[in-house]
């Protein structure tokens, strides 16, 4: 078998917390000896979450067996998965921005058995649906558990409390057309309809301005996306959760927004 050396674009701050946080379990738990020291355990679980390495690649790679592998970066993952703020908790943040943007995100997902609840018709594949809130600088602020890819936008925002939560801290809240009808302090784009079928030209100007705004949230999805596990995650869908808070964490970790 061929081997090759790789590269992980995450900075050495990212590799020590997720290290230390694997020492820390170990010491509380009194672990046994392990086959990978915590650093290189902290380097399997970042091979595969940001570059998507299987775990056979990562098996061989490091020396260990596949279910060695898999096991080592399932304990990373919920390890991280447990420091992930909820939205009460992320609101110290989002409170502080000068205003909001909400928009909604589909995870691919391999097939499964009961596949219907997690057909997307929108994306036309199966995944699961994530609400992700960005700040003015679309950087990405907070990620919500996952829902099946059936439930609309609209859905999903009321299912976590996003919207109530929001308006409660009257932060001002930018969002696509799939948000039409959320209420309170979300603030969506003109829409045409049957009673309404041209726009004017104020709205045209509200609405193009909207989009500049809500434009920046994209960044927020694409930072969130640059985690390559997601690209198509092929475990069971009820992980994702887990998956997404863990890269939040780390995402934090790596911009110097995360205190431990």
């Amino acid at each position: 078998m061929l081997s090759y050396p790789a590269t992980i674009p995450l900075s050495s701050r990212t590799l020590n917390d997720l290290a230390d946080r694997i020492r820390q379990h170990r010491n509380q738990h009194r672990s046994r000896w392990r086959r990978l020291d915590p650093g290189r355990q902290a380097l399997l679980a970042l091979a595969h979450l940001r570059n998507g390495d299987t775990y056979t690649r990562l098996a061989a790679g490091f020396g260990i067996g596949v279910a060695t592998a898999w096991r080592y970066v399932r304990e990373a993952i919920t390890l991280l998965a447990a420091a992930a703020d909820d939205l009460a908790a992320a609101m110290a943040r989002i409170r502080a921005v000068a205003f909001a943007i909400l928009d909604g995100t589909l995870i691919p997902i391999d097939r499964v058995a009961d596949q219907r609840p997690y057909y997307s018709g929108k994306h036309h594949r199966h995944g699961v649906n994530v609400q992700v809130i960005a700040d003015a600088a679309g950087r990405l602020v907070w990620a919500s558990p996952a829902l099946p890819g059936s439930v609309h936008d609209l859905t999903a925002a009321r299912t976590h409390g996003i919207i109530d939560i929001l308006t409660s801290a009257d932060v001002m809240t930018f969002a696509d057309k799939g948000y039409q009808g959320a209420g309170g302090t979300v603030r969506t784009p003109f829409k045409r309809h049957r009673h309404r079928l041209r726009l004017s030209r104020r709205q045209k100007a509200v609405n193009k301005a909207h989009a500049k705004i809500r434009a920046c949230g994209e960044r927020a999805i694409a930072a969130l996306k640059t985690w390559k596990v997601l690209a198509k995650l092929r475990c069971c869908p009820r992980r994702a959760t887990t998956i997404v808070q863990a890269i939040l964490v780390l995402h934090h970790v790596e911009t110097g927004r995360h205190a431990r």
